[in-house]
């Protein structure tokens, strides 16, 4: 048996139907007086109005537009896997799978200044947002090798394979990829045993270790939304498609190559 990953507030259960989410961004209409009007981030499911007790929501920091907040969820995700990856990105670091989640945690440990970091993608086209965010770009093809930290988050047997040929002796392969009820079959013969190399998991649903005497799950989310006050961020941002208008968007926003990262909804 494989289980769904849950989401607070959610309703139901997979496939359908199910209420799913847990990145909006919103204003508080009605509660504590020192909340109302506030622009808030809340791990709630797509819905127009809502309610949820206070604590419920974490408060976005004044220069933060709403529509970045919305990113607050998955930086949180990524900076959990910097995390996971004590005693901390250095040296050599490549990222293999420019979606949202790979490109939040390249942008991070590219933010240490002993750090040299790679974003690796099959699609050439990823160079763009590689280049908006600050970041040096490859295909697997062209990949750096004898990475001291290879972060996976392709969720492909093949971007697998590619963070194992590129990670350095003992080096650690971090994974984030949820492959759901499939199997992936994973390269372990080659040098993966000669070389010491390990693969951990990283899921943010609990604290990494490293932080977790320090830091609750609200502080980590605390933590998140101010790192994405950085205006390059917006590179990961399609323009709001508004929810009525799902229905007939979707197609195309899923189909391959489409471009889209991280597509606003507006309610």
């Amino acid at each position: 048996m494989v289980r769904s990953a849950g989401a607070p507030f959610m309703d139901g259960s997979f496939p359908f139907p199910v209420k799913y989410g847990y990145a909006t961004a919103g204003v508080v209409e009605a509660g504590p007086a020192e909340m109302v009007g506030r622009n808030v981030f809340a791990l709630y499911p797509h819905q127009s109005k809502f309610d949820v007790p206070a604590e419920a929501v974490v408060p976005v920091p004044d220069g933060i537009p709403l529509s970045r907040a919305v990113l607050a969820a998955n930086m949180e995700t990524a900076l959990n896997a910097t995390w996971d990856a004590a005693p901390g990105p250095s040296g050599r670091i490549a990222v293999v799978g420019a979606g949202v989640v790979g490109a939040l945690i390249a942008f991070l440990c590219a933010s240490h200044d002993a750090a040299n970091v790679t974003l690796i993608d099959i699609d050439p086209a990823r160079q763009k947002l590689a280049r908006a965010l600050g970041l040096k770009f490859a295909i697997p093809a062209n990949a750096p090798t004898d990475c001291a930290f290879v972060f996976h988050c392709s969720a492909s047997a093949e971007g697998l394979a590619t963070a194992l040929n590129i990670a350095a002796d003992e080096a650690s392969i971090i994974e984030l990829s949820w492959y759901g009820a499939g199997t992936v079959p994973v390269p372990l013969g080659g040098a993966f045993h000669s070389r010491r190399l390990k693969i951990a998991s990283s899921q943010v649903g609990k604290v990494a270790p490293s932080r977790r005497a320090t830091f609750t799950h609200r502080q980590r989310l605390e933590a998140a939304l101010k790192l994405t006050a950085d205006p390059r961020l917006d590179a990961l941002l399609t323009p709001a498609v508004a929810f009525a208008e799902l229905p007939s968007r979707l197609a195309d926003i899923f189909k391959p190559h489409s471009g889209v990262l991280c597509p606003l909804i507006a309610y």
